[in-house]
């Protein structure tokens, strides 16, 4: 459409280069084109086209009318690099500038500037920020997103979550509001290193599109990828201007484009990092902690504090007790709407068995022992079946058992052997009922488990690891352990070069999630805390990398609407998956494991965000301790009003009040309590 401009004049750019000890890497001109390397291998670099990518019009719901530009000078401040260039347009002229140095860690931090200095507004802009790197079929990771490709998803619903396979021409780009840990990561696994851009994300000024955010992503060419920041267009699944809105489908966002008037200058910074791996499926775990350093999420004070928390929830778990003779203990609904005691996943009924034992006399309930000691009763006399599944529902109405799956069974089976490890210690309950019941469940799940046949759908099955290796040291049963660590090695085979991610751990999506990726932690680590066996810190270490990536590490800032209404933050929260995009309260559950990670690695970057994970969680809850799950921090939704796409972001579902947003705070302050720490 228009002119490339000159390209710059080669010689004065031999100045351009900047090292660092880091890993070896430097920043030069290679071929007209700017390169951040580790080695003659191991690069990005920009496209050969320009620098500078910017379109100037928009059709059939996408950028179009590309002009790229050279920069045509140079000049040093200080520790800074800064290219300049010119944009000439029939409506005007355009300021380019991009200003470079590399930090002490290695990084390479940027910030692109624009500036319009036409006489009138320039019209359905778009602004981009493009580096490439080389190697086909690049694994890509976007925390909360895209992970490695979403490949376990992809066998499931290819149609609801983002899948990508790094065929050329594939893209996946959203809204950088949409990123619990604002980066974007490529693996190459064949030359042994990954490279990740981090952005500052920022909505965008002069955009025609309600707020409108900078977005971020990838996308595939012949034998690269590029990493992409654009001023506002999104898509995936070969399909341009689509937001992942709704759970089970996208909706249109289109006409992301910016309108400039005269003077209107726009910058943007990110940094961008290279760095070598020594394995397949490590590349993402650096950004982690890059993201952790940047953000540095780390202040708990600004929150509730943990005796406040622990007292609104554990007053709020009692308006659940249901007691109706031999049938009762804690109801997973409130109880005007259903009467249901739910074992596991949203109910956590057993869970109440351990934190209630560990919590009540803090509490001076007098009425704790009792509820402790009749509950699990009643749930031990729950029927298992051969396989060592159980119901774990009994609906009081209707007289009824219902459920039984991996995930809450392993978790409820988890609770019962916490409970019966604590009261033995107590020496305050009639537990033979109890043990009775997570042995015939051990035995018969073990033997299934050891059976050479034995191959698990997903990372669900996971959850059985811990309660066995627990169930061991309770029991003295080798089987118990033999299948632990039976399921440990087939998990860590599966999941540690990702070319299968954790997933399945959730039972309203059927994708890679954080509950997958915690069921694998919660095991590994307790391998390693039971068997005190290296490998399986490694092994706890990469799971817990994984869950940590769906921990939003930055306050977003949101739009009027209920979060806005209590100056909501963000950060501390957990997204669901890539299916399910809002944040919830789930970390909660996990903070006990980051914080004794932290202990072990001597990190004590863990340790504080274990105590912000906590204690932010606890925002939105009401006088009573009722608390909602789903909050929308993203273009996002799962029930209220879902017409509108530019409508969603900021909204909350505070009715849907189910059982374990109360109990895994309390599950998680009793493991708090026994470690003797305070969040």
């Amino acid at each position: 459409m228009y002119k490339k401009l000159l390209t710059f004049v080669f010689v004065s750019f031999y100045s351009v280069l900047l090292t660092s000890g880091i890993y070896g890497t430097d920043f030069r001109v290679v071929e007209n084109r700017l390169r951040f390397s580790l080695d003659d291998e191991r690069f990005i670099t920009t496209p050969e086209e320009g620098l500078w990518s910017i379109a100037t019009d928009w059709t059939d719901d996408w950028m179009s009318g590309w002009v790229h530009v050279h920069p045509q000078s140079v000049t040093h401040v200080g520790k800074w690099t800064q290219l300049h260039g010119t944009l000439s347009l029939p409506e005007g002229k355009m300021l380019l500038r991009d200003s470079y140095r590399i930090l002490d860690d290695g990084r390479l931090h940027c910030v692109r500037r624009f500036e319009w200095q036409g006489p009138g507004t320039l019209k359905k802009a778009s602004f981009s920020i493009r580096f490439q790197m080389h190697g086909e079929k690049l694994m890509p990771f976007f925390p909360g997103i895209l992970y490695y490709g979403n490949k376990m998803g992809a066998k499931i619903n290819p149609e609801i979550i983002p899948i990508y396979n790094g065929s050329s021409g594939e893209f996946a780009i959203f809204e950088e509001h949409r990123f619990p840990m604002p980066f974007v990561m490529l693996e190459n696994a064949e030359k042994q290193y990954a490279a990740a851009v981090h952005s500052t994300p920022s909505p965008v000024r002069g955009a025609v599109v309600q707020d409108q955010w900078w977005s971020m992503g990838i996308e595939a060419g012949n034998e690269y990828t590029e990493f992409l920041l654009y001023s506002g267009p999104v898509g995936y699944n070969h399909k341009r201007s689509i937001a992942k809105a709704l759970q089970k489908k996208p909706m249109q966002y289109t006409n992301t484009y910016l309108s400039l008037e005269p003077g209107r200058i726009i910058e943007k910074e990110f940094f961008i990092e290279v760095y070598p791996i020594n394995r397949e499926g490590s590349g993402f775990q650096q950004p982690i902690y890059t993201s952790l350093e940047r953000h540095k999420p780390f202040y708990a004070e600004r929150f509730e504090s943990f005796q406040t928390i622990i007292e609104s929830k554990y007053r709020f778990a009692n308006t659940r007790w249901i007691d109706e003779g031999v049938v009762c203990g804690f109801g997973m609904y409130d109880l005007d709407r259903k009467k249901d005691i739910v074992m596991g996943w949203c109910g956590q009924a057993a869970s109440c068995g351990f934190s209630f034992q560990m919590l009540g006399g803090g509490m001076n309930d007098q009425n704790a022992r009792e509820k402790v000691q009749r509950s699990l009763d009643f749930l031990s006399s729950f029927p298992v079946d051969e396989r060592g599944l159980f119901p774990v529902g009994y609906n009081i109405t209707e007289k009824r058992f219902h459920g039984g799956d991996p995930v809450s069974c392993g978790q409820a089976m988890y609770n019962f052997a916490k409970a019966i490890e604590t009261a033995r210690k107590n020496k305050q309950y009639d537990i033979r009922q109890w043990e009775q019941f997570l042995q015939k469940v051990c035995d018969r799940q073990s033997k299934r488990i050891l059976e050479a046949n034995w191959n698990p759908h997903s990372t669900a099955e996971a959850f059985y690891i811990a309660p066995l290796i627990i169930a061991w040291q309770l029991f003295g049963e080798d089987a118990y352990k033999d299948a632990a660590v039976k399921a440990g090695n087939l998990f860590a085979d599966r999941h540690l070069t990702m070319k299968t991610c954790y997933w399945g751990g959730t039972l309203d999506a059927t994708c890679e999630d954080k509950e997958g990726a915690w069921a694998a932690f919660q095991g590994f680590l307790e391998l390693y805390e039971r068997l005190k066996t290296p490998h399986y810190l490694t092994w706890a270490k990469h799971a817990m990398d994984v869950c940590l990536s769906y921990v939003v590490v930055w306050d977003i800032p949101l739009p009027a609407g209920r979060m806005a209404d209590y100056n909501f933050k963000t950060t501390g929260w957990t997204v669901v998956s890539p299916q399910n995009q809002h944040i919830d309260v789930y970390g909660v559950l996990f903070a006990p494991e980051v914080y004794k990670m932290g202990i072990y690695l001597q990190d004590e970057r863990l340790k504080m965000l274990a105590s912000v994970m906590y204690r932010s969680c606890f925002q939105l809850t009401g006088p009573h301790g009722n608390q909602g799950e789903q909050l929308q921090q993203t273009n996002f939704a799962q029930r209220g009003d879902m017409s509108n796409v530019h409508r969603l972001r900021g909204g909350y579902s505070e009715n849907w009040t189910v059982f374990w947003i109360t109990t895994h705070f309390l599950s998680a302050a009793a493991r708090f309590a026994e470690i003797n720490v305070i969040p």
